[in-house]
């Protein structure tokens, strides 16, 4: 026993005794940009690093103490912010990392940045909190054309349960449509996050855009219209629950094929033809049940002007669908009443058989007329 706390305490001659203070060497943090920097652009330049050790903890606030979301490297020797910054805004940076040995240290910077030369807003057309039908799209639009459409198409977030792809395509330098490949799963809860304030849209010109809203997808209708046989079938969650006589365009003025969204519902409406057109033809202040299809004017209403011959036998409009109905929108009994009750904004109306084009994607909400291959191409 006595040799063996000899041995111990002899340890190895060859050793040599350790310097105080010699031990691991602390966590190095760097922060970019550097304490008291101006001008610093909104995306891109922000990041804290670490090396040696790990980063434990990075807060980025701004002067009203609110923070920024940011992520931090599988190693955690890195962390970037999540989305862009605001412009001419002072952010403070505090990060705390350690060394193997866990000892801490510490770094804080402050800096602010950029102001805009002119910003841009964004308008879109689903209210918070809504249900739609299956055929929803997100349709997106800027008040100023759009440059670096990638970088903006990309600060707006979607995220679906379940889960399933959802891809944004530009129309023009002005607006972008988000949908999935096919129709919505009725049921899907749709969470979309704007993050467009402090992305730079074009040259100097920032977005101001920072919200998160919802919708519900609610159950699944679609009704196809047969313009050759003068009938709508009704469908709902894979059922057929009605076929309904309809009148469709008549020769020269035909309705479009194709896909076609509802996104108004208007229990009456003035109709006047000299807005879309058709000059002294028509003006009927008082259209029962319209629920509008496409920008140019198509909608499917009621009609009580036309003979009760008419449905299911002729195609007498100016390119709208028609079904029976009343003045005064009154009478729950009617075709028209009954197919307005019973339909949401983006259910899905598909014209068929048609003597007339495919609406183009764009008059409307009515991306479902383009191939997805071609959806999202060129963003």
């Amino acid at each position: 026993m006595l040799l063996l706390a000899l041995t111990a305490c002899g340890g190895d001659e060859n050793a040599k005794e350790q310097p105080e203070g010699d031990g691991p060497a602390p966590v190095a943090l760097t922060i970019a940009p550097e304490d008291g920097a101006q001008d610093v652009p909104t995306q891109g330049e922000l990041a804290v690093t670490a090396e040696g050790g790990t980063l434990t903890g990075v807060t980025v606030a701004g002067p009203e103490g609110e923070e920024v979301p940011g992520a931090l490297t599988e190693e955690a020797d890195a962390w970037a912010p999540d989305e862009a910054l605001a412009n001419d805004t002072e952010y403070s940076v505090t990060a705390v990392g350690e060394n193997a040995e866990g000892d801490e240290e510490t770094s804080t910077a402050t800096f602010t940045t950029v102001a805009a030369d002119a910003t841009f807003s964004s308008y879109w057309n689903i209210p918070d909190g809504s249900e739609v039908g299956v055929g929803m799209e997100l349709s997106v639009t800027f008040d100023t054309p759009i440059q670096n459409t990638a970088e903006v198409g990309e600060a707006v977030r979607i995220t679906t349960d379940p889960p399933v792809e959802v891809r944004g395509h530009w129309f023009g330098d002005q607006r972008i449509d988000f949908r999935p490949e096919e129709y919505w799963e009725p049921g899907t809860e749709v969470e979309i996050g704007f993050r467009l304030r402090g992305v730079e849209g074009a040259d100097g010109v920032f977005g101001t855009l920072r919200e998160n809203v919802s919708f519900t997808v609610g159950r699944g209708q679609v009704s196809t219209v047969d313009a050759a046989a003068h009938t709508m079938t009704v469908t709902r969650d894979g059922e057929e629950i009605r076929t309904i006589p309809i009148t469709a365009g008549a020769p020269g003025n035909e309705t479009w094929n194709g896909k076609m969204v509802i996104t108004e519902k208007h229990k009456e409406t003035r109709m006047d033809g000299a807005t879309v057109g058709f000059g002294g033809e028509y003006d009927i202040p008082d259209v029962p049940h319209a629920m509008r299809l496409s920008t140019s004017g198509t909608f499917i209403h009621g009609n009580y002007w036309a003979s009760s011959g008419t449905f299911g036998s002729a195609n007498v409009s100016h390119g709208c669908v028609g079904l029976g109905d009343a003045q005064g929108a009154g009478d729950p009994g009617t075709q028209g009443a009954w197919f307005y009750e019973n339909s949401m904004i983006g259910d899905v109306v598909e014209v068929i058989n048609s003597d007339d084009d495919v609406i183009a994607p764009d008059n409307g909400i009515n991306g479902w007329n383009m191939d997805w291959a071609e959806w999202g191409a060129g963003q």
